[in-house]
């Protein structure tokens, strides 16, 4: 089944179930300043489930574009190095606003995955919170599902809050055994181990508490559910493939990499990250500056940047030297370009600030890495695998070379970073200019220099971007 009829199915399903279908909302959370950018499906229903909105309906399913690069639900250091991990995902999800409740949630997704995707029942096992009686008498009494399948967690695993206080409740996890071929091979092994046997493939969250400033919980008059569903795991599971840049969200922008680089994906795990971490950001990068998110030192821009340049290091690792990346952002469009009207219609612009940005950053990457390749050389004869705080920050204040950037590369390369050392040494160079500082010399700046200022022109410094002006 091709991930369009994934998403298909599971909008259409909900829809014959009374829900109201709801167009994915933007990846710049609206009205929301504690979130970076939207990481889950329940972002565009976060009113309703706090009561603060009211909508004509108390159902509603949608397929939703996240990003996990920032803040509290972070995977971008995770990509490449998994095969499930990613920064833009969507996520397929049902909600109910105190209309049905677990019992509901519960038969819905077991009818729909089990007839509606087909898959077989004996594959799929289920986690819930340690003390979610009620959750245990559906799984185990209404679906028929054995006692040895229902794992009972903690809260870190299966009690989902939305904050310190307010909306939080148990929730109950549904995994699919992959069998034993793809596991670790212990015979202790089932799900919550580290291995890719058991993927978790839908979340359930029985919302009915509100956590009062205290701790204490308090029944809601009016419970919510809250479900998510990767469609890129799903795609992959339904597609028999145990990896998801095996799915076909993947593989067009997987094929196309192969013959710019000339390399062949699947034969190398060194390089399979490489090609993974480039699939993966590229949708990334399409989708945040078709949102209108723009590459910049701060903020969101900031982590748009990080990813672009982490793609085309990645890239140079495959021996990519010329710009590249604009080529899968192309390809990233059509093959979502009609799903997600945006990119289509952004398209042109997507591709001109990708390879803005890829030539913008060729000196900056070029001279840190010589830099830094030469100086890890030197370490190895040494037989030391820790890249000193300070090279870090030479790095960094002379060419404007990310710091996470040298982490990945460290990572890649057995070594580790002094972090800790790199800090202190950007706290020096701030105190250091803090105390030299003399005011800002306004009274000696030439007349000419404040007729432009007053003529809105000026001058913007790009040592962090380019190495030329």
């Amino acid at each position: 089944m091709d991930s369009r009829k994934v998403r298909e199915k599971f909008l259409h399903y909900f829809k014959d179930h009374g829900h109201e279908i709801v167009k994915s909302s933007s990846l710049v959370p609206k009205d929301d300043p504690t979130l970076l950018f939207t990481n889950a499906g329940m972002v565009p229903f976060k009113n309703l489930f706090l009561g603060l909105e009211k909508r004509p309906y108390t159902r509603a399913a949608s397929s939703q574009k996240c990003v996990r690069a920032g803040g509290k639900h972070n995977d971008l250091n995770e990509v490449g190095y998994t095969n499930r991990h990613h920064t833009f995902f969507e996520m397929l999800g049902n909600f109910s606003f105190g209309d049905y409740f677990k019992e509901g949630a519960i038969d819905m997704a077991w009818e729909l995955l089990t007839v509606g995707y087909g898959i077989p029942e004996e594959k799929l096992w289920v986690s819930i919170y340690t003390d979610d009686d009620e959750a245990y008498k559906i799984w185990n009494e209404n679906i028929g599902l054995p006692h040895d399948k229902i794992l009972r967690f903690g809260e870190e695993d299966n009690f989902w809050s939305m904050g310190d206080t307010g909306p939080c409740g148990p929730c109950s996890e549904v995994y699919i055994d992959q069998g034993a071929e793809v596991g670790c091979g212990k015979p202790t092994c089932k799900p919550g181990c580290d291995c890719d046997r058991y993927l978790e493939i839908w979340n359930l969250v029985f919302t009915q508490y509100n956590r009062e400033s205290n701790g204490e919980l308090t029944p809601l008059p009016k419970p919510n559910i809250d479900t998510g569903m990767g469609l890129e795991r799903l795609a992959a599971v339904l597609q028999g493939v145990y990896s998801n840049y095996d799915s076909d969200l993947f593989t067009d922008i997987v094929k196309l990499t192969e013959e710019l680089a000339e390399l062949r994906y699947g034969q190398n795990n060194k390089s399979d990250i490489s090609f993974k971490v480039i699939a993966d950001h590229s949708r990334a990068a399409a989708f945040l500056i078709a949102d209108g998110i723009m590459p910049s030192n701060d903020g969101r821009g900031y982590v748009l940047r990080r990813i672009i340049r982490r793609a085309i290091r990645y890239g140079q690792v495959l021996g990519l030297k010329d710009p590249f990346l604009h080529r899968l952002t192309d390809k990233v469009v059509d093959i979502m370009g009609t799903d997600y009207p945006e990119l289509e219609q952004s398209k042109r612009f997507i591709d001109e600030v990708v390879i803005n940005e890829e030539k913008r950053f060729a000196d900056t990457l070029f001279h840190g890495l010589s830099l830094l390749k030469a100086e890890m050389d030197g370490l190895r004869l040494k037989e030391r695998h820790i890249i000193p705080g300070g090279l870090v920050f030479r790095l960094y204040d002379t060419f404007g070379f990310p710091p996470d950037l040298v982490e990945d590369i460290a990572r890649d390369d057995d070594f580790s970073v002094d972090i800790g050392g790199f800090d202190q040494a950007m706290a020096e160079q701030r105190a250091s200019s803090q105390r030299s500082w003399k005011g800002s010399g306004e009274e000696v700046i030439p007349e000419i220099y404040r007729m432009l200022a007053t003529r809105g022109l000026g001058c913007q410094f790009s040592g962090y971007e380019t190495l030329k002006a």
